[in-house]
């Protein structure tokens, strides 16, 4: 009750604060008005589809902007207007540093200057002789500006030709025309001649022209031939364009420089370092990268005709190999009058600078872990590049870290000792495959070994060995695939306390999932990811992954459940992850967030491995609620053991769905309200292991944790605000959140008024690294 009390007078003085700032005009100094911002009415001749978005740009170009305002009121400028005191106390310094602004005052404004720059725009648009007018309102201390633009009918496209002659460019653009962006009936625009302008220019590059430019490119309306607002667009070439603009180059002569020093010079071409493959020499004095598999690497020959998008993927995949800081491709022009007088001719360099062979890092890391574990970690690795000269990349590293569980409830107290070393082997192509010639990236083999301990809070160790081999690679900007055909995990219990000994015994579900030491199958994963393309603003990201395992041990297994003396794990395991991104300027995001897992055991296997079960709640799920102290299903534990309630609650099926909406506060703290919802839940049939149970609440598990038909009773959800500290992409989180449906308990029970309710742990603070989605 106490608590409720501060919080209502805390919103009380909020207010107060708020109603206070609207008396700002005592501020204002004398002569001075203060802008108030303006309003656009926009008139038309005819009727257009896209108006609203013409009236849009129209806005966009009024300026300057007026003070911020919050519920009519100006709390800003408030803030900067006290604390120009000549006391202004700590207080108002920092709110106005914080989140003060400087006053706009009318004088600031140029209502003609905006009228120029809009009938511009119009101009530019189509709308031709474009009328507008505006007129001041004034209100003692306090000013305004209305606009109003009357839009005539706009000229649209009739037809669109080339004037063509003989020169060879002609015959290229002649082709590209039927592919054109410009449709008969579009208003005249001149953003999209430009985008026109530049398609053509780019599709000439891809054919051999390098000296291409935009700028040689025409477009010449002409109205004469219409009394209706019609216009017939023409393309042609400027005037006396240089001949060598108006021909296509072939590369005929390649150089390639794999061990080129950028302080030194070039290497002389002699015969004792020169190797050509396919006409292709390479240039280094001791080898440094196998030529004939660096010629792999390069996406045009001798003979080819230039292409710059060929040129930047080559580029591109240069770069990729992981053997080189710097990649350069230049272009000589040859003499054109040796090749013939409708073509020239190109000599390609390369110039690949290596990155330093080896190096040693050591790194001191903030571990933030989907399992709400979080705590400091070191990690040292060594890296050795190019290892066989053929690209490929060594990697020795050892981790150690410290964790706990840094959330509200009662779980908090667990903690955990982990470390591990692995070696990794990445090579730059598939193997045993010959190497490849993806256009878009280089594909790599991934082939790895491990070994892990992780000691958890007195209860267990558990130590693991694993080993992969495996592809990735990028199909486009978007699309990215990850194949290990071979994936096994080794994993044994060891000093196991008489407490964790003891929930064991009760528990066969959980005891099962532990005795499946071993781990062998296949894993694959598909991820669509647009995130990273900020000029989109609706953005989607996708992905799934797919695990299969035991199916090939079983066959070399035959009737027995073991192999090399271990119990081995068999099932089948899917998940999906779908998040829908909806951006608004200022760094305003909403993200929507569907994802779905099912794991279903068979053949050798009752449950799946305790490592591959699902689980919900924590900083990167349901945030209202600890993690594992929901789920499966409505299951609750009666013990009053916190150890037996954390490893209790999992299952083979998970459903979740997150809404968040993020705002940016100031400099680098951004701000989030959140809703989240989700569950997991027992599916199959786990009779034989309900008989090896003992405890009641271990029987309860089986039967409340079931996915049924009334599984969406059965869901929870809370909702919260956040804090973020985002510098660069590194993100330090804050989360608050409070349950809004605890399913756990009676149905009638279930809905819980947030932050105010009389649930348990009605609060729930998340800390994590990184976003949570």
């Amino acid at each position: 009750m106490k608590n409720k009390n501060f919080i209502y007078r805390a919103l009380f003085c909020l207010i107060l604060l708020l109603a206070y700032s609207c008396a700002i005009e005592k501020y204002i100094p004398e002569g001075e008005q203060l802008y108030t911002g303006a309003i656009l009415k926009l008139t038309s001749d005819s009727e257009f589809q896209d108006k609203k978005e013409v009236k849009s740009e129209l806005v966009d170009l009024i300026e300057p902007n007026p003070n911020t305002e919050f519920l009519g009121m100006k709390p800003a400028l408030f803030f900067h207007y006290k604390a120009q005191r000549e006391k202004p106390g700590f207080l108002y310094k920092f709110l106005n540093k914080t989140f003060g602004e400087e006053p706009v005052y009318f004088s600031n404004v140029n209502p003609e200057r905006v009228e120029e720059l809009m009938l511009n725009r119009l101009d530019n648009k189509g709308f031709f002789y474009s009328r507008s007018n505006s007129e001041t309102i004034a209100k003692e201390k306090f000013a305004s500006v209305n606009y109003t633009i009357n839009l005539p009918e706009p000229y649209v496209l009739e037809n669109y030709n080339l004037e063509s002659d003989s020169l060879p460019i002609y015959k290229e653009i002649e082709k590209m025309l039927p592919k054109t962006i410009l449709k008969k009936g579009d208003r005249f625009d001149l953003d999209l001649l430009k985008a026109e302008r530049a398609r053509l220019n780019n599709g000439l590059k891809k054919k051999g022209f390098y000296n291409s430019q935009e700028a040689l490119l025409i477009f010449e309306a002409d109205t004469n031939q219409y009394r209706n607002r019609k216009f017939d667009l023409f393309l042609r070439l400027k005037k006396d364009v240089p001949s060598r603009a108006s021909i296509p180059y072939s590369i005929d002569s390649i150089t390639v420089y794999p061990n080129y020093s950028i302080e030194g010079d070039s290497l002389p071409l002699t015969k004792k370092n020169i190797v050509q493959v396919d006409s292709i020499d390479f240039v280094q004095n001791e080898l440094y990268f196998k030529p004939k598999l660096l010629k792999s690497y390069l996406l045009f020959n001798v003979g080819d005709l230039y292409d710059a998008n060929i040129s930047k993927q080559t580029s591109n995949r240069l770069s990729a190999l992981g053997s080189y800081k710097y990649v350069n491709i230049q272009y000589t022009e040859l003499d054109t009058t040796a090749i013939s007088s409708d073509r020239g001719s190109l000599a390609a360099n390369i110039y690949l600078a290596p990155l330093t062979k080896q190096s040693i890092r050591a790194e001191l890391q903030a571990v933030s872990k989907s399992n709400g574990f979080t705590g400091p970690g070191i990690l040292l690795s060594h890296t050795d590049r190019n290892i066989f000269n053929g690209g490929e990349t060594l990697s020795i590293s050892a981790n150690f870290s410290y964790e706990l569980q840094l959330s509200s409830g009662s779980n908090s107290n667990l903690s955990s000792i982990a470390g591990g070393l692995s070696a990794d082997l990445v090579i730059p192509r598939f193997i045993p495959f010959s190497p490849s010639r993806f256009k878009y990236a280089v594909p790599k083999t991934k082939i790895s070994i491990g070994v892990d301990f992780l000691q958890r809070s007195n209860l267990f160790t558990l130590n693991s060995v694993n080993s992969s081999f495996g592809y990735t690679w990028k199909e486009n900007q978007y699309v990215y695939h990850t194949l290990d055909p071979i994936s096994i995990n080794y994993s044994q219990l060891s000093n196991v306390s008489d407490e964790f000994q003891d929930i064991l015994d009760d528990n066969a579900y959980l005891s099962q999932s532990f005795e499946q030491r071993f781990i062998a199958g296949l894993l694959y994963s598909f991820t669509y990811d647009e995130v990273s393309n900020l000029n989109k603003n609706k953005p989607i990201y996708f992905s799934t992954n797919f695990d299969l395992a035991g199916n090939l041990l079983s066959l070399a297994s035959g009737s027995s459940n073991t192999i090399f003396g271990s119990e081995y794990a068999q099932y089948t395991k899917v998940d999906a992850d779908l998040r829908l991104y909806l951006r608004w300027k200022k760094e305003r995001t909403l993200v929507s967030r569907l994802y779905a897992g099912w794991g279903i055991p068979y053949g050798n296997s009752s449950t799946l491995p305790f490592v591959k079960q699902f689980y919900s709640g924590g900083p990167y799920s349901v945030r209202a609620f600890n993690i594992r102290s929901i789920g499966p299903g409505s299951f609750y534990s009666d013990s009053d053991d916190n150890t037996t309630d954390y490893y209790d609650k999992s299952g083979n099926l998970k459903l979740e769905a997150n809404l968040e909406y993020r705002f940016p506060l100031v400099s680098y703290l951004k701000g989030a309200f959140f809703v989240d919802a989700g569950n997991v839940w027992l599916t199959g049939d786990y009779s034989s292991l309900v008989e090896d149970s003992t405890s009641s609440s271990s029987l309860l598990l089986f039967t409340d944790g079931k996915f049924d038909k009334d599984w969406l009773s059965e869901v929870a959800a809370g909702v919260g605000f956040g804090l973020r500290v985002d510098i660069q992409s590194f993100v330090i989180r804050l989360d608050l959140a409070s349950p809004l449906r605890i399913p756990y308990l009676n149905k009638n029970e279930r809905w819980n008024v947030p932050f105010f309710g009389n649930a348990d742990n009605n609060m729930t603070l998340n800390f994590a690294i990184g976003y949570p989605f």
